[in-house]
């Protein structure tokens, strides 16, 4: 499966206490593709392979985090981008809320800005995050 991520209403590259503001999808520890927080949208593309188990599917991929059951794949809000990233809070999108994970092609529609005007975290979910 291909998860596509769009992600739109990005919050700045100033929020509260925080300067020069990127996301990326996490892999292992690492962010990779860092957009700048400022930007008008972004967008990931992350393969993920999906396994057909009896308890049903289970993912699999460099982007996925989460053991068995609770897989997801982590968007990490950072200062700085390379080398001098520092993550200050990152967000989940849980891989068991895909409706149809033996489709080729996902994608997730993200509001990438909180209520409170800073980078979306935690677990994301509808209204937020809307799967296409």
């Amino acid at each position: 499966m291909r998860l596509t991520i769009e992600g739109h209403h990005l919050p700045g590259a100033s929020c509260s206490l925080y300067d020069d503001v990127h996301v990326g999808v996490q892999v292992g520890k690492d962010p990779i593709d860092l957009i700048r927080a400022d930007a008008a949208s972004a967008r990931w593309e992350v393969n993920i392979e999906v396994m057909n188990t009896p308890d049903g599917a289970d993912f699999r991929g460099p982007a996925v985090q989460g053991r068995r059951g609770e897989r997801f794949v982590y968007l990490t809000w950072g200062t700085g981008s390379d080398d001098s990233f520092t993550m200050f809070r990152r967000a989940k999108l849980m891989l068991a809320d895909v409706p149809d994970p033996s489709a080729e092609t996902v994608t997730a529609q993200i509001h990438l800005t909180d209520g409170g005007g800073m980078p979306r975290c935690a677990r994301l979910t509808p209204p937020a995050l809307q799967w296409g």
